[in-house]
């Protein structure tokens, strides 16, 4: 398609989602599925990421969740409700249980709590003393709606519990829907159960919410502390005991196989239920190891989300280029003749790499059969090779830039073999694809977070030449902004407010936001908290010493080969500290009012049952600090398996107290 058409398609795909957003939101009564909406969002998101020049302020990229409707109080949730991470084969669960004993540094026994992820509206409900006293939809995942009223017309729901082992202080979660039979009479209201879920919880008037035969299955909990119950399966028992409804197809399952299994053989029968249903739900089954492993930024480390089958088409590649990112790698991406994949048209599919393009011999003018899964990129599975034409030639990818620069492949010293991906190497900003890229990367969410600077600005004001490096964002001529088609003084003014709230920011987000390769938000952290400022993060760079970097616990030769490659170019430095000298940066800020406040911690041997990322959370998560080497600083050694002997030989002689890892441990309770 060409650029016209591909802005008039995507302002189409606005107009669409806004039109749903006023439906679902301010009206109450929305018109197509949960499953379509995100569809139609996911398709925005894809366009914006293929075509950079694409950006609306309606754009779902602008927000994370829903946002709770003006037409009901506000609640902050105790614990957030995040979602959960998707698995749709063998693999992707292999990984996800790959992943929780590296975090545990143990290969320990796993059972798994299986519970059908039921296709509805998520509430959460709170219970003090057995009475229900709040009931909240999911909003933002943060902060929900109020709808405790029409969640007491729900029969499912007690308002009321006596049993004597109910917690006094509880929040219960789970799924409001409308089964199938019951939707047959609201069909002419509602366009599916689920929106007949959700139109009725969000009544205003909770007499309209009660005409609706909705119902609750419940299925955790949020905020709920107990020494009794030790598996969620306890839990799902439990519940119902206290006299809630939970699904007749819970069970428990040891292995992957048998998760695989179990999986393959529901999905057949998914469809004789009673309920729609988009996939099954893992969760460790024990609550102990719930609590180590935790939470990353956006869901649970001891739960996933297994997807029911891709869906798939046939369609025929158009024409083949070549995306540059920021850290200079080389995406290929297939035009394809627009197909319509489980109600997305999709005209983009990715090819990941050279090597793909081989492996599969992808050529242009093929018929190749697309996949699209859940949040995952369209990308072509197979050549049908029947309909190739006879004259087709082999696809050869570019081995230069688009910047001109020679291509590379990295050596990976660890495998012994070229990576997958050709790189334009880090050159700094003088190749104008990875500059742009990296200045999107510096405004983005999770670097400086500069509202109303989105990537299709950046990009306008590079061809106008009014940006060429980060800081130029901090110089820039608004009375020049302001005389440009579609900047009014509103939007002017917004900018500059955006951009000089964005001059307060914290250091390990300064980092992350430098786009160093192999530096994301985690790594920034670790040298945040280790240089403690910017000055001293610079002056580590000036006097060469970022081998030192090595005595951080989670930082290693990647890292520290990357950071030297980076600062080798000595343009990197100066934008550095140009920035530096715009910018407030401020240090991470640490909770100390932990129990393992004012106290130092060092590691030495291995741990038991335990890795060094987890107990590195631990110290922090009680207002304790890490440090890398013996000095007069540390206050405890600890000693794991087989120590180093001349860190305890030196923590002696300073009067270091050591600990063995129960000591430690004893500390916490």
């Amino acid at each position: 398609m060409k650029e016209v058409e591909i802005k008039k398609y995507y302002n189409k795909k606005i107009n669409e989602i806004k039109k749903h957003n006023k439906l679902y939101f301010d009206k109450s009564s929305p018109q197509v599925s949960d499953k379509e909406y995100d569809r139609i969002k996911k398709e925005i998101l894809d366009l914006e990421k293929k075509y950079s020049y694409l950006k609306s302020t309606s754009s779902p990229s602008h927000s994370l969740g829903f946002a709770p409707s003006k037409n009901f109080i506000k609640s902050n949730h105790r614990v957030k409700m995040l979602s959960l991470s998707n698995a749709f084969d063998k693999n992707d669960l292999e990984n996800f249980e790959k992943k929780i004993f590296n975090y545990l540094n143990k290969k320990v026994e796993i059972e798994y709590s299986v519970e059908p992820k039921i296709d509805g509206i998520s509430a959460s409900l709170t219970y003090k003393d057995g009475l229900l006293v709040l009931g909240t939809s999911r909003g933002d995942g943060v902060i929900g709606e109020v709808i405790t009223e029409n969640l007491k017309t729900i029969s499912d729901i007690p308002q009321e519990i006596s049993n004597k082992d109910f917690p006094k202080d509880i929040d219960i979660r789970g799924e409001v829907f409308i089964t199938k039979s019951n939707f047959s009479n609201l069909k002419n209201i509602f366009a599916n159960p689920r929106n007949a879920a959700s139109g009725s919880l969000r009544q205003k008037n909770s007499e309209q919410t009660r005409k609706i035969p909705l119902n609750f299955v419940a299925y955790t909990y949020g905020y709920f502390e107990s020494k009794v119950i030790k598996k969620q399966s306890e839990f799902l028992s439990s519940l119902k005991k206290w006299g809630f409804k939970t699904s007749e197809y819970n069970k428990v399952l040891k292995t992957i196989n048998e998760l695989e299994s179990f999986h393959k053989k529901f999905e057949k029968d998914r469809f004789d239920l009673e309920y729609d249903i988009d996939g099954l739900v893992y969760k460790i089954n024990n609550l102990e190891l719930q609590k180590r492993l935790g939470f990353t930024a956006n869901s649970p480390r001891w739960a996933i989300a297994h997807k029911f089958s891709a869906d798939s088409a046939y369609s025929k590649i158009i024409d083949i280029n070549i995306q540059v990112g920021r850290t200079g790698a080389l995406t290929p991406v297939a035009r394809i003749k627009p197909v319509n994949i489980g109600g997305v048209v999709v005209s983009n599919a990715t090819l990941h790499n050279e090597d793909e393009i081989i492996r599969k011999d992808i050529r242009l003018g093929d018929t190749v059969k697309v996949e699209r899964a859940g949040d995952v990129i369209p990308h072509v599975v197979l050549v049908d090779l029947k309909k190739r034409e006879k004259n087709s030639k082999k696809f050869i990818f570019p081995k230069k830039c688009p910047c001109g620069f020679e291509t590379i492949k990295e050596y990976n010293k660890t495998t012994k073999k070229y990576d997958a991906v050709r790189r334009c190497p880090d050159r700094g900003f003088d190749c104008e694809k990875i500059a742009v890229e990296k200045i999107k990367h510096f405004i983005s969410k999770e670097a400086l977070n500069i509202d109303g600077l989105g990537k299709k600005v950046v990009e306008k004001f590079w061809d106008l030449k009014l940006i060429r490096f980060p800081q130029d964002i901090f110089n820039l001529d608004y009375e020049q902004i302001s005389n440009l088609e579609g900047w009014g003084d509103l939007s002017v003014s917004n900018l500059k407010y955006s951009i000089d709230k964005s001059k307060n920011v914290s250091l390990d987000r300064f980092l992350y936001s430098i786009g160093i390769r192999h530096i994301g938000i985690e790594n920034a952290k670790l040298l945040a908290e280790y240089t403690k400022s910017i000055k001293n993060f610079l002056n580590f760079i000036k006097n060469k010493k970022l081998n030192d970097f090595l005595n951080i616990d989670g930082i290693g030769e990647t890292q520290i080969n990357s950071l030297k490659k980076f600062f080798e170019n000595k343009s990197n430095y100066k934008i550095i500290e140009n920035l530096s000298s715009l910018l407030n940066i401020s240090d991470l800020k640490i909770n100390k009012n932990g129990k393992l406040s004012n106290n130092t911690f060092m590691f030495t041997g291995k741990l038991t049952n335990m890795s060094r990322a987890e107990a590195k959370s631990l110290i922090e998560k009680n207002s304790g600090s890490v440090v890398s080497s013996v000095n007069k600083k540390l206050k405890y050694l600890i000693i794991g398996e087989k120590p180093t002997n001349r860190k305890v030989e030196q923590a002696k002689g300073l009067g270091i107290k050591i600990l063995s890892q129960k000591e430690w441990l004893s500390l916490l309770d």
